[in-house]
């Protein structure tokens, strides 16, 4: 049983997810009762629940809702309205109300009402209209439908600004454009929408106005329901059970750079401890501001003080001086973010989540740990993680952490607990306003005593000729308690008595051909099992596939040419040597990526032989990626199907270069008014190698590299050269009968040719010591200490030049570097002095500098990438001296160990620090 501290994080092992419900279309939010039923709603007005004794899901009724929009043009879009919002009565046990916010079929307004839920049934006539929101149909977004609430019985309820959606705020004052004015909507104190509403419902089907909202009641030009205002789009909504505060997630425009019509778009994840205005459409992210933009005169004019505002706009029916702007808590842009990086970068969409305390779940089978007390859980609908904020004692931000990093729910829309202290997320799926089948609500369960074992399972062989033997493998199966386990494996095809083998890894022979199932089936001694499945394929030997370097096999030297030959042999096939595969079948690619790719998802099995396998790297990229938040191969959600964009853009020579801008940058109005966001953090190579894919995911047949020749990487600009190139070949051959095709690839990583010397798989005797500014690590070696790299491609490598120097001001020595085969005492290949560096009057060297009669020599700069210090400001630092060091002629691939010597060094006294280490194909002085 694991200690419930709350020091101690929970291992990522002990939380399950478990699908509760599938099979949905467009879900928006659910409730969970005591029992485990839940109920779920869908944009187009489906209400469903999930009974957890049968596992079923079923439809309880339709609500008429409208889930359209028709533009001043007529054109008829989707709009994202519809059944937004859903809520349970406190006492729903008693007395059986539901609560649902939607948008009226006919008429132009959102309103929530209240229904008795009675024998699975909305009951007929029951329903009760609570409040009306009127809106505008002519153009789309932002509907809110958050709701939640607090211990005096009050309902919140978020309602978004229903405005015109454009890059920046939406303050257009001309005549007949009030839709796209959100100083009428959310900056407005008595309009309905951009706000948070408070109130307390009744028994009769109506509402009170609870003391202490943003307006006292009778306040002229104000709506007393209004708890914050100068929302855009306030999406989920909760309550901290302990403090009462409220938090939720707020999305925010699409601008993906500053301009003069204003800052970058941001969203937030707010906080209220009390009620407040939080500045839309005048302000947003860290309260950086909008200018009002005249767009008759089409130029921007004032900004707003935030401490006063004041809405003059014709628009504007409520009061003209407004409540000071509250400041945000968290909020991020599309780019990197500078104060909160941990949320990534690329589309977002701030969902937000509970505050977890375990006191609101007494009794409960599995609450969460003590670790997640008084943290907010929070998840975003297009990045799809899910992230703990740890806060003070008095509620402000300290810091946030992953929660589960291997779970990625596909965009996640409401997250909660529910009441056994599960934590549910609900998933809204990969299509946008069409429903998808990956919709679903999953319950992660927290298990703090035995956990199942994981399997994990493998064959010598996938496959191949009859009769098949082969062994079945237990690769990667464990326990993390340390159980002691047992193994049972059965082997099950059509028309055949089941297979039983009771070892781990037991030889099994396939007499006839055809697919087989085997399940290993994995018994800890507590008696909790799991189980995993993979098929095997008998009468089909799976190609061999080889792809031959005659250039560096570890490297890659931008511009200069990787050459290659790759081989396919097939038992039933044939061969591309004697003629029978022909190469056109054979899908071979090479790709730059750039730094911190990971090239191990690429590796895909029982891929068909088309645009999909040769181009593998571009599909690894979109899945890393949220571009399949918006599009979809070939079927329509919020952005273009790829399919639509590939013909649109055919035989257009400029699209590449035109895509890759608009991926990085964002856009709108080519594919209607949804803005695509910007991925200015995504670089230049990988929207390449995905704007190829689009282009080409039309074509039958795929343009290949030929199986034989040289191709020469160029480093896309503006990218560091840190990359790696992946070299690839697929072949699919043309199964049987009665057995499938097989696939088999080969794939080769190059490396860049700047290694940083922290990267060594073996490092004795020195120190590690952090650079700064997120720039990784130095190597700070001792006399006789040393480093070691396995694998290395020597060949054609004549010259190292080492990032390295010896500081006086470190303490350092000074020292020779020698390069070692296969061991830190085997064959010399090269060696190298690195001096320590003269010493330097900085006083007198900095007077010179700031007169601009002297450059720093590279002696009196830190080493590259080294912390700043009082002697060596950050406007003196230059790149760490290049130490070379030539090698002799070496072939082949090797382990290369790097010794450091001096002795006349002390024990304790560092050599040298060494950043980097560059291998080159040339000698250079």
């Amino acid at each position: 049983m694991q200690d419930d501290s709350p020091s101690q994080k929970p291992d990522e092992s002990r939380f399950t997810p478990v699908v509760v419900a599938d099979d949905l279309d467009e879900p928006m939010t659910f409730e969970v009762l005591k029992d485990g039923t839940a109920y779920i709603i869908e944009r187009k007005g489906g209400f469903k629940k999930y009974d957890p004794v049968t596992k079923t899901v079923d439809l309880i009724a339709t609500i008429p809702v409208n889930t359209k929009y028709t533009s001043a043009e007529g054109k008829v879009s989707e709009a994202e309205e519809g059944l937004m919002g859903m809520s349970l009565d406190p006492n729903f046990s008693t007395n059986h109300w539901v609560y649902l916010y939607y948008a009226h079929p006919t008429e132009k307004k959102h309103i929530l009402t209240r229904w008795e839920l009675r024998d699975n049934k909305l009951v007929d006539n029951s329903e009760k209209v609570l409040i009306e929101v009127p809106t505008q149909r002519e153009v789309c977004c932002h509907t809110g439908g958050g709701m939640t609430w607090d211990r005096a019985g009050n309902l919140y309820l978020t309602v978004g600004n229903n405005t015109g959606n454009q890059q920046a705020a939406q303050t257009d004052e001309r005549p007949g454009r009030s839709s796209w004015d959100d100083q009428g909507h959310a900056g407005n104190t008595e309009d309905l929408r951009g706000k948070i509403l408070r109130i307390h419902p009744e028994a009769n089907g109506t509402y009170t106005i609870p003391t202490g909202n943003l307006f006292p009641k009778g306040t002229a030009k104000t709506r007393p329901e209004i708890y914050s205002m100068g929302h855009r789009n306030p999406w989920r909504i909760s309550i901290d059970s302990k403090t009462g505060y409220i938090y939720w997630g707020e999305v925010g425009p699409d601008a993906t750079a500053d301009s003069e019509i204003g800052p970058r778009g941001y969203d937030e994840l707010n906080q209220a401890r009390k009620p407040g205005n939080f500045g839309w459409p005048w302000f947003v992210g860290n309260n950086q501001p909008f200018p009002v933009y005249d767009y008759a005169e089409k130029k921007p004019l004032e900004k707003k003080d935030p401490t006063k505002p004041i809405n003059n706009s014709p628009n504007n029916t409520g009061l003209k001086e407004l409540p000071p702007v509250a400041p945000p808590f968290i909020y991020y842009p599309y780019g990197v973010s500078e104060d909160f990086p941990l949320v990534g970068t690329g589309s977002r969409s701030a969902t937000g989540g509970p505050v977890y305390h375990q006191a609101d779940f007494k009794g409960a089978k599995r609450p969460w740990p003590a670790y997640y007390e008084n943290k907010w859980i929070i998840t975003d609908f297009s990045r799809g993680w899910i992230m703990a904020v740890t806060m003070d004692a008095e509620g402000n931000y300290k810091s946030m952490e992953r929660v589960l990093p291997n779970y990625h729910p596909v965009e996640p829309i409401d997250m909660k607990f529910g009441p056994d202290g599960d934590l549910y997320t609900l998933e809204y799926g990969s299509n946008w306003f069409r429903k998808s089948d990956n919709a679903k609500l999953v319950r992660i369960e927290y298990n703090g005593g035995n956990r199942k074992p994981i399997v994990e399972v493998s064959a010598s062989k996938k496959g191949g000729t009859v009769p098949l033997n082969l062994t079945l493998l237990t690769n990667g199966t464990k326990d993390f308690d340390g159980d002691k386990l047992t193994y049972q494996w059965k082997i099950t095809a059509p028309g055949m008595t089941p297979q039983v083998f009771n070892v781990a890894e037991p030889e099994i022979k396939l007499e006839k051909a055809g697919v087989y199932t085997a399940t290993l089936t994995v018994t800890d001694s507590k008696g909790a099992a799991n189980s995993k499945s993979m098929k095997l394929i008998a009468g089909n030997e799976p190609p061999a596939v080889a792809v031959n370097l005659t250039s560096n096999k570890t490297f890659f030297f931008p511009d200069q040419p990787i050459r290659y030959v790759v081989s396919v042999d097939d038992k039933e096939d044939g061969s591309l040597s004697n003629g029978k595969i022909a190469p056109e079948k054979v899908a071979m690619s090479i790709d730059y990526t750039s730094e911190g790719f990971d090239y191990a998802e690429v590796m895909q099995s029982q891929r068909s032989v088309d645009a999909s396998t040769q181009y593998a790297v571009a599909q690894t990229l979109i899945s890393q990626s949220d571009c399949k938040v918006c599009h979809q191969v070939n079927t329509k959600s919020v952005g273009p199907m790829f399919t639509a964009i590939a013909t649109k853009y055919k035989g257009n020579t400029g699209a590449t270069d035109q895509l890759v801008k608009k991926i990085r940058n964002g856009g709108v109005g080519v594919w209607g008014d949804v803005a695509m966001p910007g991925h200015p953090a995504m670089s230049v190579a990988d929207a390449e190698i995905i704007v190829k894919y689009i282009l080409n995911v039309n074509e039958k047949t795929f343009s290949s590299l030929p199986i034989q020749g040289s191709y020469s990487v160029k480093v896309p600009e503006g990218d560091n050269g840190q990359g790696s190139v992946l070299v690839r070949a697929a072949y699919t051959d043309r199964g049987g009968k009665t057995v499938p095709t097989q696939t088999s690839e080969r794939m080769i990583v190059l490396r860049s040719p700047q290694v940083n010397a922290s990267d060594a798989s073996v490092v004795l005797g020195a120190d590690l010591k952090a650079r700064g500014m997120g720039k990784g690590m130095n190597v700070i070696p001792y006399a006789n200490s040393y480093i070691g790299f396995h694998r290395l491609d020597l060949t054609g490598i004549k010259q190292l030049d080492f990032g390295a120097s010896a500081q006086r001001r470190e303490g350092s020595s000074g020292g020779i570097i020698e390069a070692h085969l296969n061991s830190p005492t085997g064959p010399l290949i090269g060696e190298a002095n690195v001096e320590l560096a003269p010493e330097v009057d900085m006083a007198k060297l900095m007077a010179q500098m700031e007169s601009g009669a002297a450059t720093p020599p590279a002696s009196a700069s830190a080493t590259a990438g080294a912390p700043n210090s009082a002697a060596s400001p950050a406007r003196f630092r230059r790149p760490a001296p290049s130490v070379k060091m030539a090698l002799k002629d070496t072939e082949g691939i090797h382990d290369v160990y790097f010794v450091f010597k001096n002795d006349k060094a002390k024990a304790i006294q560092p050599l040298m620090t060494v950043a980097g280490i560059k291998f080159m194909e040339s000698v250079s002085q």
